[in-house]
């Protein structure tokens, strides 16, 4: 599948001509999509809506900066107002940056005080992204094709896709369906023909045994908390219990984090923080220490907002039958008081 990024290009036309056409080829040899909004006007309201949805569509904001800050709109340049519109997109922010040492023709340099000092504040916000310095037009080009290359291979993106190489959402579920059943025939049957159920079934009774007896301490972080607070201790059991229904489908240790700190909140005056409410190297034990007894599997889902890939747990087969006993258990338990009762009434 041949995925595409887009690069929106970000700099002032009257004194980076040459080198703007060098960054638009440079980003095309990468086999990119060079993004550029010459047609458009920044002062103009409607203009200015169509240049920040075509930002939010792009994969990356790359940003060249001289001497010049461009039209002003408002109290920002053009140049501001671009890659405020990327920031506020959630687009990775490239720069490349004029070196002091690059020899530049004064009549290419800000005049007026202000302008100087207001283009000195942005190089400074730009610094506080990843970014290059440059001298020449040569040294740009060798720059820019490091710059991007690192963020594309770092940082991928969503990216386009020909629509006839692109799956579609529906395709997607049904396939994830497909391979979920298909694993859940491969297992009933290897259950059925290698290993006799009983034997599965005392190793789910172990299993569940050892999460009874073995325990560990869960610390919480509060919203105006300073340190981790309330460590309390909490049996495997339980929270394989409390986790199974959320792993039926994959969840990242930040998702677990943020759920166990929320159920589990022994102080409820107090609202955990947002963030790992509960520490994240203990998350990951409590899941190393499932996995080791085969309940839970590492797997790589999909991130929400396209932009990679990144670790997260579900549920086995075997943690799902684990679960299915204990539940059967515990619903056997609830329901023999009850019937003690109808048998000491009739008796009476």
């Amino acid at each position: 599948m041949s995925k595409k990024f887009f690069v929106f290009i970000s700099a002032t036309q009257e004194d980076l001509k040459t080198e703007r056409r060098e960054l638009s080829r440079i980003v095309s040899e990468l086999g990119a999509l060079p993004v550029i909004m010459d047609a458009f006007d920044i002062t103009r309201e409607e203009d200015r809506k169509i240049i920040y949805r075509t930002i939010e569509e792009c994969d990356y904001f790359l940003n060249l900066t001289a001497y010049k800050g461009g039209k002003g709109v408002g109290k920002n340049s053009a140049r501001e107002l671009e890659y405020s519109f990327a920031v506020k997109a959630g687009l990775p922010v490239l720069s490349l940056i004029i070196s002091e040492k690059a020899r530049w023709k004064e009549s290419k340099k800000e005049k007026d005080e202000a302008a100087v000092k207001a283009l000195e504040a942005f190089k400074k916000k730009l610094e506080g992204h990843p970014y290059e310095t440059w001298t020449n037009l040569g040294d740009l080009k060798v720059k820019a094709q490091g710059l991007l290359s690192r963020e594309m291979n770092l940082n991928p993106r969503r990216g386009w896709v020909p629509s006839n190489e692109a799956v579609t959402p529906s395709v997607a579920n049904v396939l994830s369906r497909l391979i979920q059943e298909n694993e859940s025939l491969r297992y009933r049957i290897r259950m059925e023909e290698t290993r006799p159920a009983k034997k599965i079934r005392e190793q789910i009774k172990h299993t569940l045994k050892v999460l009874a007896n073995n325990r560990i301490s869960l610390s919480f972080y509060y919203i105006d908390g300073e340190n981790w607070e309330n460590s309390k201790t909490f049996r495997y059991l339980r929270l394989f219990r409390l986790l199974t229904p959320e792993l039926y489908t994959p969840r990242s240790v930040a998702d677990i984090s943020h759920f166990l700190g929320n159920i589990l909140n022994p102080d409820l005056e107090k609202i955990v923080r947002k963030d790992y409410p509960t520490p994240s190297n203990t998350i990951k034990k409590i899941m190393a220490d499932f996995a080791l007894l085969r309940l839970v599997r590492s797997t790589a889902s999909c991130v929400p907002d396209g932009s990679g890939d990144y670790e997260a747990w579900e549920m086995t087969e075997f943690g799902r039958e684990a679960f299915a006993l204990y539940r059967l258990r515990q619903m056997n338990r609830a329901e023999h008081p009850r019937m003690n009762s109808r048998d000491a009434s009739t008796k009476s």
